[in-house]
């Protein structure tokens, strides 16, 4: 099996490839990027989702429904690369904050991690999931999530590998269920999927081929606006935030991260940010280990590391930033340099 020793190939120079040339080899080098891509959406949501102090707000439970979304596809990324025989390299996909989406993706986004604000919601969330069709005709020269998975399904579809050779899980996360893959149909699909759920999707908010949920792209407008998302009067085809109400919640006033590290915190301040990194750190090594080894306790263990990286957080909430007391901490999101799955290990 292929050892991925640095972070994945970046997306851009994946889809720069001739299509004839999309083989095996670029199928598991495009799902390992994958994995990193769906990974990088999680810190920003989870800050989102940590710094609202309104409990069972509606912005909490959208924000929530995502993540789960976002770990599923992960998740599905994962067993699609196990099911070809490769090993899933989750540490040295983790991305570093801020920064762009991993392969240089829709290259004008900036990825931040802030607290939830209308602004934050609408530059970063809105942009992440903002689907091709019909919203985004004017970025047809880049790449985009849904061009991206759209060749990855092409490529499954033409070079049709042996399926079911490597380690794969099968979890309940949130609204969807985890399952392994055993033949190249069920993969295709899973990929359509991922786009209809978030990334890409070309349905309409109430397309009855949809799951009956919003696509992320328009849910995350609905705590921007403030509004539900309705049909106007205008055509069949027309939309707009001016439904029912949707409250703005009460949040932690966590400030934006403007490098990879807060500056010159405090000692207590720097022991909560290493406890969050290491929380973090020890959440990928044992989805790590779960798809290496094919260990589910270690997945179900991931999933409670998880859970316990929220109290980390909003320790660093209640913190007032050393110089700005309107703002707070927030976690930085690090891998821990010294574990060995760190990239400057591999």
């Amino acid at each position: 099996m292929t050892t991925f020793a640095t972070k994945p190939m970046p997306i851009a120079e994946l889809m720069e490839i001739p299509k004839a040339d999309h083989d095996l080899k670029w199928i598991k080098d495009s799902l390992q990027s994958a994995i990193a891509l769906e990974l990088s959406t999680l810190p920003p949501y989870l800050c989102g989702m940590w710094s609202i102090k309104t409990r069972s707000s509606e912005a909490e439970a959208l924000i929530k429904g995502v993540v789960y979304d976002e770990m599923f596809h992960m998740g599905m990324a994962c067993n699609m690369l196990s099911a070809i025989g490769e090993t899933p390299h989750i540490l040295a996909a983790a991305p570093t904050y801020p920064g762009k989406l991993p392969g240089n993706v829709r290259p004008t986004i900036d990825v931040y991690l802030q607290g939830l604000t209308q602004t934050y919601v609408r530059e970063v969330f809105m942009e992440i999931e903002m689907p091709e069709s019909p919203l985004a005709p004017l970025y047809e020269e880049w790449i985009t999530i849904g061009k991206f998975y759209d060749a990855v399904r092409d490529a499954f579809d033409n070079v049709k590998p042996p399926i079911g050779s490597g380690h794969q899980m099968e979890r309940q996360i949130g609204r969807n269920k985890l399952e392994k893959f055993t033949s190249v149909d069920q993969i295709t699909k899973a990929i359509d999927v991922i786009k209809e759920q978030g990334e890409g999707t070309s349905h309409l908010p109430d397309d009855p081929t949809a799951d009956g949920r919003l696509a992320h792209y328009y849910g995350f407008g609905e705590i921007w606006k403030g509004h539900r998302l309705v049909p106007t009067p205008t055509g069949p085809t027309a939309y707009d935030w001016i439904g029912d109400p949707v409250p703005f919640p009460e949040t932690y006033p966590m400030g934006r991260l403007t490098a990879e590290r807060w500056p010159n915190p405090t000692e207590k301040v720097q022991g909560l940010l290493t406890a969050f990194n290491d929380k973090y750190t020890e959440m990928l090594s044992l989805m790590e280990k779960a798809w290496r080894d094919g260990d589910d306790a270690a997945l179900g263990q991931s999933i409670i590391a998880m859970y316990a990286l929220k109290p980390a957080a909003q320790e660093l909430m209640a913190e007032p930033l050393r110089d700005d007391s309107a703002h707070v901490y927030g976690p930085e999101f690090l891998i821990h340099s010294a574990h060995p799955g760190h990239p400057k290990h591999a």
